[in-house]
C-alpha cells in the first residue's frame, strides 16, 4: 500500500518515470493489486508510451472472466476520465484529447466521454463537422439511455455554434441536444447563437434552421419569430420570411411588438421585390403604426424592443420621395429611441457629457485631430469599396484615425478587410456589445466620430444615443440618422435641396464639390457576352442593376415605356431579390406597355465585384431606379463610362445620381420628371452619336473630375474637419 502510495502522488506530481517504476515494485510485490495495472498504463501513456500502456490493460483484460473483464473496464475507465479532466485542470489539451481517445477504446459506448473529446478537440481547434459521424455522438445521444452530463452538453453545444461552420451536421447537433437541456435554456443559448450567426457570420440560412428548433420548443415565443422571418428574408427564403413576418403580426398585441412585426412583414415584401401591390397597401398600415405608437409612447421601453425600432422607419424613402414627411417620423422615433437607450444607461450619458462640457472649455491643442470611423461595412460592401479612399488618402501628419468595427466577425478571402486594419492608427473590434463599444470610444478621446451607418444598424444608433464622442457626423451610409445626439451631416450642393436644413435635426454641412469620390474601381474579365443572352450584336441594351426593394412600380413601368419606344433595344435587370416574383413583376408592366418578354433578361449574380462591373460593358445605357437612386451602382455605372438616365427628387437618396453626374461634368440623363425620364431614355436609346458622346466624356473624366479625385475630396473633407472643431469650440 505504501508504494501505491508513493506511485500515486508521483502521477500527481507528473514524475512519470517514477511513477512508472513504483508501480512495477508494487505489481511485483503483490499482482493481484489490479487498479495497479490501471495506473502502470497511464503513466506509460503520459510518458508518451502508447503501445506499451495498450498492452499493460490488455494483459491483465486477457486475464479475466467476463464479468470480471466488464468490472475492470468500468475501473480503468473511471481511472482515464479522472486523469483527463486532471490534464484539463492543468490545460494540458493534447494530452487530454489522447487519454480521451484511449478511454474511447475502453468504453466506446461513453457517450459524455464522446462530449469531452469534442470539447477537447474544439479548444484544440482540429475539430472537423465530420467527426460528429465519426465519433457515433449524434447516433448515441439519440438512443442513449445512459446519464448523460447536461452541463457538458450545454457546454459542447455553445462552444461548437461559437466556432460557427455552417455544416448540416452541426445543426443536427444542435437539434439531438434539445431532448438534453430544459427548453427555455435551450432557448436562450441557441437563439442568441442564431443571431451571432446571422448577423456577424453571415449564415442566415444556418440560423434559421436554429431558430427553428427553438420555435418547436416554444411556439408562442414571439421573440423568436422576430428573429427568425429576417433569417428566412436573409436568406433569400423569401415567401417564408413574408409569411413568419405575418404570422409576427397576428401574434403580436403590444404596441412597440405591433410596429417591429409591421416592418418585419413591409421589409419581407420588398427585400422580395415583386410584391408591389401589397408592399404599398402595408405600408399605410405601418405609419398608421407608427404614428400611433409615437402619440403616447411607452416609455420607458426596454433596451431590446428600444433597439427593434431605430429601422422602422427606413422604408418610407423607397416608396415616397416626400422628405418632410419621412424624416419628420423618423426624427421622432428616433429621438424617442435615443430617450430610452439614455435612460437605461445614464451614467454613461452623464460621464460623457461632462467629459464633452469640460474640453469646450480648453483651448485646442496642436496635437492631431482624432478622427474615429465606426461602422459594420469595414470589408468587401457598398461601404467599404468607398469609404477605402478617404482612408488611404488621409494626412497621417495631422489626423490619428480610429477605426470601429462592429458586429465584427472573420470573412475569409475578402480582400478590404486587411485594406482597413492597415489604414487606422488603431482599431477595435466589437459584437454587439454598445456599453463595450461606446466606453471604448469615449476612452480614446475622439475629437470627432464618423458614423457611416446611419439607422441601418441598431447598435451603431445605440452607440450614438450615448454620445461618446463630443461630435458626431454622418456621412455616407444611407442618410442623416435624425438623431439629436448627431451633430452634423455631410452634404454637397447637390445631393440635398437648398431647403433641407428647415426640417433636417443635424447641421448639415456641404462640402464644396461632393460628398464623395473614388479613385477607381477595378475591373475584371467579363463572363457574360450578348450572344450567350441572345441578344443581337446591333441591339441597344439598357441595363438597371438594384436590390428588389428599389423597383418602384411607377419607375419600373417608365422604363417599359423606354424599351417599348425604342426597336430593337432589350433591358437586362439585375439585383438581389425574388427571381419568380422580380419576374413577374416585370412581366406584367410589360404585358401593359406592350414589350414583349422576350426583350428582358434577368441576369444571375456573380461572385466578384469586379467581374460584376466588368458585364456592365454588355449594356449601353444604364437606368437608376426612383425615388431611391443607387449609390455605389452609379459610381460604377459612370466609371465604365456607361451613359444613366436619372430620375432627381428632393431626399437624399433620389439625388445621388444626380450629384454623381454633376461631379463628371455630365447633364444628359438627368431628368427631373418622369417624362424627362422618359424622354433621355429614348433619345439616349436612339441618338448613337449622343450616346458615343456621353460614353467619350464619362472616360475622359477619370482623369479631370471631382467625382474620381479621391486625394482631393480627402483634402475638402479634412478641411471640414477642422472647421467643424473649431466652430464646435469657439461656440461654447
Amino acid at each position: 500500500m505504501n508504494l501505491l502510495q508513493q506511485a500515486s502522488q508521483s502521477l500527481l506530481d507528473q514524475q512519470y518515470d517514477q511513477a512508472v517504476g513504483l508501480y512495477e515494485q508494487a505489481i511485483a510485490a503483490d499482482p493481484t493489486q489490479i487498479t495497479a495495472y490501471w495506473h502502470l498504463g497511464l503513466a506509460l501513456l503520459l510518458q508518451g508510451q502508447e503501445a506499451e500502456a495498450q498492452m499493460t490493460w490488455l494483459m491483465v483484460m486477457a486475464e479475466g472472466d467476463p464479468t470480471q473483464v466488464e468490472s475492470w473496464t468500468q475501473e480503468l475507465a473511471q481511472v482515464l476520465d479522472l486523469a483527463a479532466r486532471q490534464q484539463v485542470d492543468r490545460e494540458n489539451w493534447p494530452t487530454a484529447w489522447v487519454i480521451r481517445q484511449h478511454l474511447r477504446e475502453v468504453n466506446p459506448e461513453d457517450v459524455n466521454n464522446l462530449l469531452h473529446i469534442m470539447a477537447v478537440s474544439l479548444k484544440l481547434e482540429t475539430f472537423d463537422p465530420v467527426d460528429l459521424a465519426e465519433l457515433g455522438v449524434l447516433d448515441r445521444l439519440r438512443q442513449s439511455t445512459t446519464a448523460i452530463d447536461v452541463d457538458l452538453v450545454l457546454h459542447v453545444l455553445e462552444t461548437l455554434l461559437n466556432r460557427v461552420d455552417p455544416h448540416p451536421l452541426v445543426t443536427e447537433f444542435a437539434e439531438v441536444c434539445r431532448r438534453y437541456i430544459a427548453p427555455d435554456e435551450y432557448v436562450d443559448l441557441v437563439l442568441m447563437s442564431a443571431l451571432r450567426i446571422a448577423y456577424f457570420n453571415k449564415y442566415p440560412g444556418m440560423a434559421a434552421h436554429l431558430a427553428e428548433f427553438c420555435r418547436e420548443l416554444q411556439p408562442d415565443n414571439l421573440d423568436i419569430l422576430f428573429e427568425l422571418a429576417p433569417f428566412y428574408q436573409n436568406s433569400r427564403q423569401y415567401q417564408k420570411g413574408i409569411e413568419l413576418a405575418a404570422e409576427s403580426i397576428a401574434k403580436a398585441e403590444a404596441l412597440p411588438d405591433r410596429a417591429f412585426a409591421s416592418y418585419l412583414y413591409l421589409r419581407g415584401l420588398m427585400n422580395a421585390g415583386g410584391y408591389w401591390d401589397q408592399a404599398v397597401a402595408h405600408l399605410a398600415h405601418h405609419e398608421q403604426i407608427l404614428q400611433e405608437l409615437l402619440v403616447d409612447p411607452p416609455f420607458p421601453l426596454d433596451l431590446v424592443r428600444n433597439s427593434r425600432l431605430n429601422t422602422a422607419t427606413f422604408a418610407f424613402a423607397y416608396f415616397r420621395d416626400t422628405p418632410r414627411q419621412n424624416r419628420q417620423l423618423q426624427e421622432q422615433l428616433n429621438d424617442f429611441c435615443r430617450a430610452n437607450m439614455q435612460f437605461h444607461n445614464q451614467t454613461y450619458f452623464d460621464r460623457y457629457q461632462a467629459r464633452h462640457a469640460e474640453r469646450r472649455h480648453q483651448p485646442l491643442s496642436a496635437r492631431k485631430l482624432r478622427i474615429g470611423y465606426i461602422s459594420h461595412c469595414f470589408h468587401e460592401h457598398s461601404v467599404g469599396w468607398l469609404s477605402r479612399w478617404l482612408l488611404q488618402h488621409h494626412d497621417r501628419e495631422q489626423f490619428e484615425l480610429y477605426l470601429y468595427f462592429l458586429n465584427y466577425h472573420e470573412i475569409p478571402g475578402d480582400s478590404l478587410r486587411p485594406f482597413f486594419f492597415q489604414m487606422a492608427d488603431k482599431t477595435r473590434t466589437f459584437g454587439g456589445d454598445r456599453i463595450e463599444a461606446t466606453e471604448a470610444i469615449f476612452a480614446d478621446d475622439l475629437d470627432i466620430l464618423v458614423d457611416l451607418d446611419s439607422v441601418t444598424l441598431d447598435v451603431t444608433t445605440n452607440i450614438l444615443s450615448l454620445k461618446p464622442a463630443p461630435i458626431q457626423v454622418t456621412w455616407l451610409g444611407w442618410d442623416a440618422s435624425g438623431l439629436s445626439t448627431v451633430d452634423y451631416f455631410i452634404a454637397d450642393p447637390y445631393v440635398l435641396p437648398d431647403a433641407a436644413q428647415d426640417y433636417y435635426t443635424e447641421k448639415i454641412w456641404r462640402l464644396p464639390q461632393t460628398y464623395i469620390a473614388v479613385d477607381g474601381f477595378e475591373v475584371g474579365v467579363p463572363t457574360l457576352r450578348r450572344d450567350e443572352l441572345e441578344i443581337p450584336a446591333d441591339a441597344i441594351v439598357y441595363f438597371s442593376g438594384q436590390r428588389g426593394y428599389k423597383r418602384h412600380r411607377d419607375t419600373a413601368k417608365l422604363q417599359m415605356q423606354i424599351i417599348q419606344q425604342v426597336p430593337n433595344s432589350y433591358f437586362l435587370i439585375k439585383g438581389i431579390a425574388d427571381t419568380e416574383s422580380i419576374q413577374q413583376f416585370f412581366y406584367e408592366l410589360a404585358d401593359e406597355m406592350g414589350v414583349s418578354h422576350d426583350r428582358l433578361r434577368f441576369l444571375p449574380e456573380v461572385l466578384s465585384e469586379a467581374v460584376h462591373r466588368a458585364n456592365l460593358a454588355i449594356a449601353d445605357i444604364a437606368l437608376d431606379t426612383f425615388p431611391y437612386n443607387g449609390a455605389t451602382t452609379t459610381l460604377e455605372t459612370l466609371w465604365l463610362g456607361l451613359p444613366l438616365v436619372t430620375r432627381v427628387g428632393e431626399q437624399f437618396a433620389a439625388r445621388n445620381s444626380y450629384t454623381m453626374l454633376k461631379n463628371v461634368g455630365v447633364e444628359v440623363g438627368i431628368a427631373w420628371t418622369n417624362a424627362e425620364y422618359i424622354e433621355w431614355g429614348v433619345r439616349l436609346g436612339t441618338d448613337t452619336a449622343l450616346r458615343q458622346q456621353v460614353h467619350q466624356q464619362l472616360l475622359t473624366s477619370r482623369h479631370t473630375a471631382p467625382l474620381w479625385n479621391g486625394k482631393q475630396f480627402t483634402r475638402e473633407m479634412e478641411a471640414a474637419y477642422r472647421e467643424i472643431v473649431r466652430i464646435e469650440r469657439s461656440s461654447s
